[in-house]
C-alpha cells in the first residue's frame, strides 16, 4: 500500500512540475512576442527613417527596456526549470544571445530596407 501511495505522489508531483514548465514556456514565448512587437514598432517609426544603419543599430539596443527585461526574466525562469542542472551562466548566455539576435534581425531589416530605398 505504501508503494502505491508513493507512486501516486510521485506521479502527481511530476504532473505538477510539467504544468509549471509549460506555464513558464508560455510566459517566455509571450515575453519574446512582446519584445519583438516593441522592436517592430520602433522599426516602423517615421523619425527613424533618416538614421544611418549604425545609428539605428545603436538605437535599437536601447529601446523597449521593460519588454526586454520581461523577456529576459521569463526566458531564464523557463530555462532554469527545463534544465535545472545546467549552470545559471549558461542560461544567461542563451538569454543574451536571444536578445542580441532579435536586435540584430531588426537592425539587418532596417539596413536592408534603407539600402533598397537609396537605389
Amino acid at each position: 500500500m505504501r508503494m502505491v501511495i508513493a507512486a501516486v505522489v510521485a506521479m502527481m508531483s511530476s504532473v505538477a512540475m510539467a504544468g509549471e514548465i509549460e506555464d513558464a514556456h508560455r510566459q517566455a514565448v509571450a515575453g519574446r512576442d512582446s519584445y519583438w512587437n516593441c522592436l517592430g514598432q520602433e522599426y516602423s517609426r517615421v523619425n527613424n527613417k533618416g538614421m544611418s544603419g549604425q545609428d539605428f543599430t545603436l538605437h535599437i539596443a536601447s529601446v523597449c527596456p521593460s519588454e526586454r527585461q520581461n523577456f529576459r526574466v521569463s526566458l531564464v525562469d523557463y530555462l532554469s526549470m527545463q534544465f535545472p542542472n545546467a549552470d545559471a551562466g549558461a542560461h544567461m548566455t542563451t538569454d543574451n544571445n536571444a536578445i542580441g539576435l532579435a536586435q540584430k534581425d531588426i537592425a539587418r531589416a532596417f539596413i536592408k530596407s534603407h539600402a533598397a530605398a537609396l537605389k
